[in-house]
């Protein structure tokens, strides 16, 4: 009897993880990994700064699926079977330790992305997947097995994972085989400001601000987090899960839309006026621009002052209630046109991809061709920033590795 034949096209942590699963699941299954580069996981080797952010200390699926703009509802059932939790046992059974940081974010305790490229092939390695690069595929058709062409040669498999990421190759096969693809349009990415007071505020971080994103009438979304001020305008937590949840909106509106900032939302709006007005009392002599009396850095609370009108040798004494009100609307709901936006190095990512409702998420086969399995990246799934997209590409994957070593 011939031995079950799987090839996976793409050669990044959703292929070599699904690779991985499946020829550990079944050691007579002959598993052959195509990477078009020369070097594989190149994903990997950059991400998270070049520490690479495994996953997120998050061990509740219901909890978990909250941090996917889109994908969240299909991944509940696969989060039930291989969540973080199973991630953070799988690296530590292949010498990995992960580490979890403040924000819940886990990285390996080298800091060293290489750390995880090195664990994975080794990984592959050892469980007899072959890998091979240089094998960028050209074409796929399907006879009584997947008929898959190379720019050189070809070869045949009985199975056919694609973890393709956001690569038109991915998309075209998929496509071939009867899927619908949703369009992809970049998600987590930074907004550009076109203040230049703003811009010289580079490197000045808050806290937590809430951001309120108005693109038109029925689109309002909201998030709460740090901020970073940049060269180019708005960064930080806080603007990379609103670009996330925004990816499409925002993508429609050519990237031009309105965004109110509430730098204090530890307090309403009353009892920031009566600390402000305590303030007023308190030093009723000194310059506005020189005492705060709120917790915002000096030089963002002077560029907030300055927004409501109010000069720089300005007392204390002389504010008005009028200008004591522009000063609470710049303080809870300042207005910034972002005006584009820009790339985030850490993390790149892509909304869209295979229609959701065209795979089995219990096996992650295709429910338009037998056979065909999908993981990582070319699924319709993202998440925000913080490992969420490596945990659903070692879900997925995992979960598909397993499927397609069934003998069945």
């Amino acid at each position: 009897m011939q031995p079950l034949t799987v090839v996976v096209i793409g050669g990044g942590a959703a292929g070599f993880f699904g690779a991985i699963a499946c020829a550990k699941a079944n050691p007579h299954t002959r598993v052959t990994l195509l990477e078009a580069s020369r070097q594989p996981l190149a994903k990997v080797r950059i991400s998270g700064g070049g520490r690479c952010n495994v996953t997120h200390a998050c061990f509740d699926p219901a909890g978990l699926v909250q941090n996917y703009p889109r994908g969240g509802r299909a991944l509940r059932g696969a989060f039930s079977r291989f969540q973080a939790s199973n991630t953070v046992a799988w690296f530590a059974a292949h010498g990995v330790k992960l580490k979890t940081e403040a924000d819940g974010r886990m990285f390996p305790i080298t800091d060293r992305s290489e750390t995880i490229v090195d664990c994975l092939m080794n990984a592959a390695a050892a469980s007899g997947v072959e890998v091979r690069t240089g094998a960028a595929v050209v074409s796929v058709s399907r006879q009584a097995r997947f008929e898959i062409s190379l720019k050189s040669g070809g070869l045949q498999s009985d199975r056919l994972l694609l973890a393709t990421g956001s690569s038109q190759i991915g998309y075209q096969i998929a496509k071939s085989f009867g899927h619908q693809i949703e369009p992809p349009v970049p998600s987590l990415f930074t907004f550009n400001i076109l203040d230049r007071q703003l811009r010289e505020l580079a490197g000045i971080s808050a806290n937590s601000v809430q951001l309120r994103l108005s693109v038109d009438s029925k689109t309002k979304l909201e998030q709460t987090g740090p901020l970073l001020i940049t060269h180019w305008g708005l960064s930080g937590p806080a603007v990379l899960k609103l670009s996330a949840w925004g990816a499409r909106v925002l993508h429609d509106c050519n990237y031009q839309a309105t965004l109110l900032i509430n730098w204090l939302p530890q307090l309403n709006s009353e009892d920031l006026r009566q600390k402000l007005l305590a303030v007023k009392a308190e030093c009723s002599k000194k310059a506005i621009a020189l005492h705060r009396g709120v917790d915002l850095p000096h030089r963002l609370w002077q560029y907030l002052v300055a927004r409501a009108g109010i000069g720089t040798e300005d007392r204390w004494a002389g504010l008005s209630n009028k200008t004591l009100n522009q000063l609470l609307q710049e303080l809870t709901q300042g207005k910034y046109l972002i005006q584009g936006k820009g790339a985030f190095k850490e993390e790149f990512v892509t909304c869209g991809g295979v229609s959701l409702k065209e795979v089995n998420f219990k096996t992650m086969e295709s429910r338009c061709c037998p056979g065909l399995y999908f993981a990582g990246e070319i699924l319709d799934i993202d998440g925000v920033t913080g490992g969420f997209n490596f945990q659903s590409a070692w879900t997925t994957a995992w979960i598909a590795g397993q499927a397609m070593a069934s003998s069945s």
